[in-house]
């Protein structure tokens, strides 16, 4: 069996918002490449104490507020690889290239995956998206308008537009005043639709119920490469269906026991770690959860929560 070689890296954040990304020297193995600086554990060091041994080694800095970001396993022919990546919001000491590496500032909308070896890629993508995640209830358009602005305004960041009972003439129709919203806010907007609808609204990108994941080709990915894409996944195989086809995130659920299924099994939090370890690709916590859980989703290596009544009232 090949040796899996644990490393613990790191998305810091500087004080204008944008990350310090380090360049591998040209020696190294994936040499040139940009890459989020860290480093391999040592025998029994977990992967925190080494995230701030190597901080410390590589670039004179001592991490002092952290979280888990994503973990991805990631073959490589030569070898294996876990990468725990952490995002370090503050530190102390002044950054420098101890190492002789270049460093850089870089914004985090403007990182291009194909600057960074293949296994830190999902990095960018866990970076560029939100961790709180609304989907919408069905309301009348006018009572979603009103409610929608003050869960933008406590930190959700990503929006998919949930409105089955619409046609598809009223669904164009409130797509528009939700992606005006949203994009005041600086939010992100999914549309919970077939992709063709992306036709008549430009929004940010489509979420795929099962149904649509399994009709869904890696031409159709290709057409919409600049798009985000994610996908509703119950088990293991919907979620490397996600994956293969390059999704950028899966929503797992249920989580928990929820409201709006109530007859649907939850995974439990066992399960959802077991199954999350495996992915190399973002993925929500969905069913029965609160924001409060976030730092729980988080532990267990989920990139962020999703729900509905958790952010807004269902209520009319």
């Amino acid at each position: 069996m090949t040796k899996v070689v644990h490393v613990a890296a790191a998305a810091i954040y500087l004080d204008d918002g944008r990350l310090l990304i380090s360049r591998r020297p040209a020696h190294l193995h994936q040499g040139g490449l940009l890459e989020f600086p860290g480093g391999k554990l040592e025998p029994d060091e977990t992967p925190q104490q080494a995230l701030v041994r190597e901080l410390e080694e590589e670039l004179g800095i001592v991490p002092t507020q952290f979280e888990p970001l994503i973990r991805i396993p990631y073959d490589y022919p030569d070898k294996r690889v876990l990468l725990d990546v952490w995002r370090v919001t503050a530190f102390e000491g002044e950054p420098e290239g101890r190492e002789g590496q270049l460093l850089y500032r870089l914004d985090i909308d403007m990182l291009e995956a194909a600057d960074f070896p293949a296994a830190n890629r999902p990095i960018i993508t866990a970076l560029q998206l939100p961790q709180l995640y609304l989907i919408t209830p069905e309301l009348p358009a006018e009572l979603l308008l009103q409610r929608l602005e003050p869960a933008l305004d406590s930190g959700v960041g990503l929006v998919q537009l949930r409105a089955n009972h619409l046609d598809d003439r009223s669904y164009r129709d409130l797509a528009e005043q939700v992606l005006a919203l949203c994009r005041r806010q600086g939010a992100k907007v999914l549309l919970n639709r077939h992709p063709s609808m992306l036709e008549q609204v430009d929004a940010d990108g489509i979420h795929l119920n099962s149904r649509l994941l399994a009709e869904f080709s890696p031409a159709d990915r290709q057409r919409l490469k600049t798009k985000w894409l994610g996908a509703s996944c119950h088990n293991a195989q919907q979620l490397h269906s996600a994956q293969q086809l390059e999704l950028d995130y899966a929503l797992l659920s249920p989580v928990c026991t929820t409201e709006t299924h109530p007859e649907a099994q939850p995974l439990g939090w066992s399960a959802f770690e077991s199954l999350v370890a495996q992915m190399q690709l973002p993925v929500y916590g969905l069913g029965g959860l609160s924001r409060e859980q976030l730092s729980q989703v988080l532990d267990l290596g989920g990139h962020g929560v999703a729900g509905i009544g958790t952010f807004i009232s269902r209520k009319l």
